[in-house]
């Protein structure tokens, strides 16, 4: 396996230029699969917080980088959709949230809403003396006690620090969502129907865009159609620019 990453050949989630130089950091083994966006770029290519891999590394070693509540050291760790950084010598907070094009975007966040980050549920078993791990979008598992509570398609929102769920958003008609992949990677809308596809192929989903804080949310009038795999439960908080998560 090659130790080089070109730009041009980069997931289309990494907010990288592809023209201004060959190649580029590549991701560590981590979360977020191939999608996960190696914490350097964002340190040095979206933030603009170091100018070099040296200069990331001193900032990394002094503690004051997290991810998802704990400190991080790798400058090639992969950073993906709704991870939670703090920049806690510049009392700075951001959510990873999908922006134009599919592109991994940052929100601002107040502080409180840092303490917790958003999952996605991609799968759920039994495991030994009843309980149900769930399996989320980022490679985490979590292991719960009420098998009848969560399913696949939900999202919780978990502690960082005590990993409990403090928030649970039903897939179903009527939830707000956001797609992160696709062409319509970064809309927000509301599940207008679930359309059950027979056999192995994905579901269909119907989101409609009206009234979303009330406006006309950006991209069809009428909303948009994608699979059921590109489409997250997200809180009302989410379309704002820094509440809380419950």
């Amino acid at each position: 396996m090659s130790k080089h990453q070109k730009r041009l050949s980069v997931p289309d989630s990494w907010p990288v230029e592809r023209k201004t130089a060959t190649f580029t950091v590549k991701a560590g083994a981590g979360p977020h699969g191939e999608s996960g966006v190696p914490l350097l770029i964002v340190l040095r290519d979206v933030l603009g917080y170091a100018d070099s891999r040296k200069e990331a590394r001193y900032a990394l070693n002094e503690d004051n980088v997290l991810i998802n509540g704990k400190a991080v050291s790798d400058e090639e760790r992969p950073v993906g959709m709704f991870d939670i950084l703090a920049f806690t010598e510049r009392d700075e907070y951001y959510r990873v949230f999908p922006g134009e094009g599919g592109r991994l975007a940052l929100t601002p966040i107040v502080a409180d809403a840092a303490d917790s980050k958003l999952g996605k549920i991609v799968n759920k078993t039994h495991v030994a003396g009843g309980d149900v791990q769930l399996a989320l979008h980022d490679g985490e598992t979590l292991v719960v006690e009420d098998d009848q509570t969560y399913d696949v398609g939900d999202s919780i929102v978990v502690d960082n620090e005590s990993t409990d769920v403090v928030a649970h958003f039903e897939y179903e008609e009527g939830a707000l969502v956001t797609a992160v992949d696709g062409a319509h990677a970064g809309e927000i809308g509301t599940v207008d129907e679930i359309q059950v596809t027979p056999g192995s192929a994905q579901n269909n989903v119907l989101v409609s865009q009206e009234d979303i804080d009330g406006e006309e949310s950006e991209g069809d009038a009428d909303g948009f159609e994608t699979v059921e795999e590109y489409v997250v439960v997200i809180d009302e908080n989410f379309t704002g620019d820094g509440g809380d998560d419950e």
